[in-house]
């Protein structure tokens, strides 16, 4: 599956500060001050074309923009308000698909950046338009994707006199919504054509600089039709501005790295960097983990891969630290948040970490009390640096520990219903081994027996949020996979999440390869499980059994009903071997303890009592409190 960004006139591609034919990589930085300040320095060189160009719609004008700024999907579901943007979108090159629910459409955008690394777009109508992709909107900017919210609002006119589905300041708060905040990176309500100009250089900075960049751009119903007369839009030829480490930290980094063993810590910001890390591992002789994001992009098959930290990780890791501990942990692209490590003590070395990131908040955050030398760079740029002046180690004869493999028990004689072990183990030879799919975990139980059971030797081909944790994201999410890689995406999902928000309808529409493999268990089971180990009776956690093989069938979609063991891999091979959506509904041994202690020891930490602490440590699993 191709990464990389060859169109016709590219301003984005994930090997860094390489040139491309027409316009070339920047790397710059996030907030709107510092985008000023870059301009300032000449670090951009805009020119005016000598024509103005004929008159031109802002709806039109912004359809032109996003095509050159790389954008090939838009995501979302219309409404009146944005007739004409939605019309501006559907004539120009851009793929338009009509979703369901807006957050679904967010979720999908979301994936979609993810499977080939280019601009999305979400456009929505105006009021419960905007409110409801805000989830998936969250679940981008905490992802690290690069997503662009197209919204109409009410126009200046018509606003506090109750309009149809009025978004003003008197319905809904400006704050976060309409600015710059915690969901958006950049956010404006354009009331006048005359702003394109400055909007576009502000976009093209943003979607060429590392890491993600979130934008919501509002336009009132009105403007929407307004002509572009007499401005000038710009073309923008970006200047290379790469983000690497200093001399001086490369060799602070070389020091404290050299002075005795280290282990490496990889996390989703060093997906791009994994040939490098692999060579700076085989280099050293060091132990490497990763985050569960960051599953495969050091080959989990590999002699000095210890394990998966944080949810539904392996006892390995803790077995390493405790047995060859590292002097020092080199930390890659990871915030080392809850999902991560648990905040566990037990994860960190003597001398601390190393820790690099392109975010300079990251470094220290979530280890307040630990030693850090933080670095600001490119994870593939830092690495390569590492590797010209890092002596080689001499060869270890020490034995690292591997993630735990437990031996599935034989069949019962009745083989009902299907354990997800077994589940698991099907899915690793039959989707993982024999396909090159996508896959993607939804969070809940789904999540942890799927980082936990399943194994990739190849970095992006899983796929789990651990940020926001949204039910419905690989749900809908796959099939913005499945679009942007043109290949089969498939999403391990719980029957919870695939009740809440699901775009089969939408696949169906587009001949979207989605798969999707549902453990019905008919509970909130991460929920129930929790709720039972720790002693917390009266709450209901169950879910009315459901068929969702009927459903999807309903919706036009093939799907298949599993209930036993020996049918498993039948039925996946038939999924596989679709061209169209298809569901595997597998009725699972809810019973079955998931792998998730460590998520019931960080609660417990937090202050979540237990009227059965005698059981605290057992594998079960628990939902954010």
């Amino acid at each position: 599956m191709s990464q990389n960004y060859t169109g016709s006139n590219p301003l984005i591609t994930t090997e860094p500060y390489k040139e491309l034919p027409e316009n070339k990589y920047v790397e710059s930085v996030t907030d709107s001050r510092q985008l000023d300040e870059s301009e300032k320095n000449g670090k951009i060189e805009p020119f005016l074309n000598d024509e103005i160009a004929p008159a031109l719609s802002v709806a039109d004008a912004i359809a032109q923009m996003l095509e050159n700024l790389g954008v090939s999907y838009a995501f979302g579901v219309a409404g009146g308000a944005m007739a004409s943007l939605w019309g501006a979108l559907s004539n120009s090159s851009i793929e338009v698909l009509n979703f369901r629910h807006e957050a679904g459409a967010a979720f999908a955008a979301t994936e979609a950046y993810f499977a080939n690394n280019r601009p999305t777009v979400v456009f929505t109508t105006a009021g419960p338009g905007i409110t409801n992709a805000l989830t998936g909107l969250f679940a981008a900017r905490g992802e690290g994707a690069k997503v662009i919210l197209l919204s109409a609002c009410t126009s200046a006119p018509q606003r506090g006199r109750w309009a149809i589905q009025e978004t003003s300041t008197y319905t809904l708060p400006s704050g976060g919504i309409f600015t710059p905040g915690a969901l958006f990176n950049y956010a404006i309500t354009i009331e006048s054509a005359a702003q394109l100009p400055q909007i576009f250089r502000k976009l093209a900075l943003a979607m060429a600089q590392p890491g993600g960049f979130v934008a919501h751009l509002s336009i009132p119903t009105a403007v929407q039709t307004s002509l572009v007369e007499n401005i000038a839009l710009p073309q923008l030829d970006v200047s290379p501005f790469p983000m690497t480490a200093s001399k001086e930290a490369i060799a602070k980094s070389v020091e404290l790295l050299s002075s005795g063993p280290f282990a490496i810590w990889v996390g989703f910001g060093a997906r791009d960097a994994a040939e490098e890390i692999l060579e700076l591992a085989e280099k050293t002789g060091a132990a490497v983990m990763c985050s569960p994001r960051g599953k495969g992009i050091f080959p989990e098959d590999h002699p000095q891969f210890v394990g998966v930290t944080g949810l539904g990780g392996h006892a390995s890791v803790l077995t390493y630290m405790e047995e060859q501990p590292p002097l020092r942990t080199l930390v890659l692209g990871t915030r080392l948040g809850e999902p991560t490590s648990f905040w566990s003590s037990a994860l960190v070395p003597k001398g601390g970490f190393v820790h690099v990131d392109i975010d300079p908040e990251v470094p220290g955050v979530a280890y307040p009390h630990v030693e850090t030398f933080a670095v600001r760079s490119d994870i593939k740029a830092f690495v390569k640096e590492l590797l010209q002046q890092l002596p080689d180690a001499p060869d270890s004869t020490m034995l690292l520990p591997r993630p735990e493999h437990k031996a599935i028990e034989p069949a019962p004689e009745v083989d009902y219903p299907v354990r997800p072990e077994v589940l698991m183990a099907a899915i690793q030879k039959i989707i993982v081994e024999d396909s090159d799919a996508v896959v993607m975990a939804e969070c809940g139980n789904s999540f942890t027996w799927s980082t936990h059971l399943l194994q990739f030797s190849e970095a992006n081909r899983y796929r789990v949020s651990t940020g926001v944790g949204a039910m419905g994201h690989a749900v809908t999410g796959v099939l913005g996979a499945a679009l942007a890689s043109k290949s089969k995406a498939v999403g391990i999902v719980g029957d919870g999440a695939m009740l809440m928000n699901n775009e089969i309808s939408t696949a169906v529409k587009y001949k979207i390869p989605a798969i999707w493999i549902v453990l019905n268990d008919a509970r909130y089971n991460m929920c129930h499980q929790g709720m039972k180990i720790l002693g917390l009776k009266g709450a209901d956690a169950t879910i009315p059994p459901t068929n969702f093989a009927m459903i999807a069938r309903g919706m036009g979609a093939e799907a298949i009903v599993v209930v036993r063991e020996s049918d498993i891999e039948a039925a996946l091979e038939q999924a596989i071997a679709s061209n169209v959506p298809f569901l595997i509904d597998v009725v699972i041994d809810a019973d079955r303890p998931a792998p998730s202690g460590g998520r019931n020891k960080s609660l417990a930490a937090q202050g979540i009592k237990s009227s059965a602490v005698k059981n605290a440590a057992k594998q079960v699993s628990f939902p954010m409190v």
